[in-house]
């Protein structure tokens, strides 16, 4: 009895998670290198760290911080995909015991052993974040996400200043030196495109994109754009002041025109139209972000928009953030080319920080001193967070300067400049 329960214990012990890791720290005769894993470990338990501790971006760094946590304790098939196990006299034919994918996949692909393969085989369930990494796969989840963005949005301060839709435009030049940069270190154009997206700290877009062109890139995109936009507080502060004067940064602006009821709910209506006439691969995120705000707008839905601002934005936030940190198993993202995609995205970043201010500062000589530059660092996608940057900045130099509202109208134009870089990538390269 008792060699029985040794037995039973050691069998435990043997297929435990920190066996698999002590068998396989470095097992170069099977290519397995479980000292990855401890290395994904220790980055997500940092990435949890500063969502709650510093609370860097914590509704999206958290659930991303802890997928990526799951998918690389050993042995939890979390991220598994369905697999079949076939009967002996299959496995004998076919030369396998188990295929990847579900029993009908299968039998369609082993057509005259279809019939036997139904009857005869079993088919083993995908794991939990895999059957919810398909609304990502399918692209459901980052359009909801702009459905939500699009309902906290007010498109006011663009409205009342539509200067700023150079400003938001200026700061997409991040994505497209990103993406010839990408090319430069042979990337594929798809996979350029993809990561160019970071430059925009536009996390949905950079997902939604990826999914699309280079979905073996999600994990490390995902984690970049994420980190990035997380990181706006001290990424853009530096670049702001390097690249303005304490005058400039002084400068005080006109308060903005009201904007009529009207107008909001014309805004989102003929964008729409606009946009998706002109690139119809846009409609997924530019369709859904208008949509969120017209609910929130018109004045009859406040329900429909107050869902889709609150409870179903944080569920599908829930939902996106863990699944895509579960995409950054140890073996795809320990590698060189997602150092390169970080890189890039953070070059991509600060040069689209930098063009935004650039083009500021040419407005404001043009409008004769009457438009702070600081504003144009508000044209990434990060909303509402680069433009509280740009406040903080600027209440650094003077703590009666207001430039929030002026820098909302840059911030809500760099989401939609980010969607149309998106939509001509995906126009160019989505065959």
């Amino acid at each position: 009895m008792w060699n029985a329960v040794l037995a039973a214990l050691q069998d435990f012990i043997n297929d435990s998670g920190l066996a698999w890791i002590f068998q396989n720290f470095n097992n170069e005769a099977d290519g397995i290198y479980a000292y990855k894993n401890v290395i994904m470990i220790l980055v997500a338990l940092v990435l949890i760290y500063l969502a709650i501790k510093k609370e860097y971006e914590p509704l999206l760094l958290l659930p991303i911080a802890f997928g990526m946590l799951l998918v690389n304790l050993p042995l939890s098939g979390i991220m598994d995909g369905p697999y079949v196990i076939l009967s002996d006299n299959l496995a004998s034919i076919i030369g396998e015991k188990t295929l990847h994918g579900s029993l009908l996949h299968n039998a369609a692909l082993y057509g005259e052993h279809a019939v036997e393969m139904i009857n005869t085989s079993k088919e083993l369930p995908a794991g939990l974040l895999y059957n919810l990494y398909m609304g990502n796969k399918l692209g459901i989840f980052p359009p909801l996400i702009f459905m939500g963005v699009g309902a906290l949005t007010d498109f006011g301060p663009l409205l009342a200043n539509p200067k700023s839709f150079l400003l938001g435009a200026a700061a997409q030049f991040g994505i497209f030196l990103a993406f010839f940069g990408a090319l430069a270190l042979k990337f594929s154009p798809q996979e350029a495109a993809s990561i160019a997206i970071i430059g925009g700290a536009d996390g949905p877009t950079a997902i939604f994109t990826t999914i699309k062109l280079a979905p073996h890139l999600l994990g490390p995109i995902a984690v970049a754009a994420y980190s990035y936009m997380a990181l706006v507080p001290i990424i853009q502060p530096p670049i702001m002041r390097l690249l303005t004067t304490k005058e400039e940064r002084l400068i005080k602006m006109d308060q903005l025109r009201p904007i009529s009821q009207l107008e909001k709910i014309l805004f989102p209506i003929i964008v729409t139209i606009l946009v998706i006439l002109i690139l119809p691969s846009t409609a997924p995120l530019i369709g859904m972000l208008m949509f969120g705000n017209l609910i929130k707008v018109c004045g009859v839905t406040e329900k429909l928009a107050d869902t889709a601002s609150n409870a179903l934005m944080y569920i599908v936030t829930i939902f996106l953030g863990i699944t895509v940190g579960a995409t950054t198993s140890a073996d795809s993202f320990l590698n060189p080319a997602t150092l390169g995609i970080l890189l890039l995205g953070l070059v991509a970043f600060c040069f689209g920080t930098g063009a935004g201010v650039m083009l500021g500062k040419l407005m404001c000589k043009l409008s004769g001193g009457k438009i702070n530059p600081l504003i144009g660092a508000a044209g990434v996608s990060a909303v509402p967070m680069a433009a509280r940057v740009v406040q903080k900045v600027g209440r650094e130099e003077d703590p009666t300067n207001f430039l929030l509202m002026h820098a909302m109208g840059p911030n809500v134009a760099g989401v939609i400049g980010s969607a149309v870089a998106a939509g001509v990538f995906l126009s160019l390269y989505l065959k």
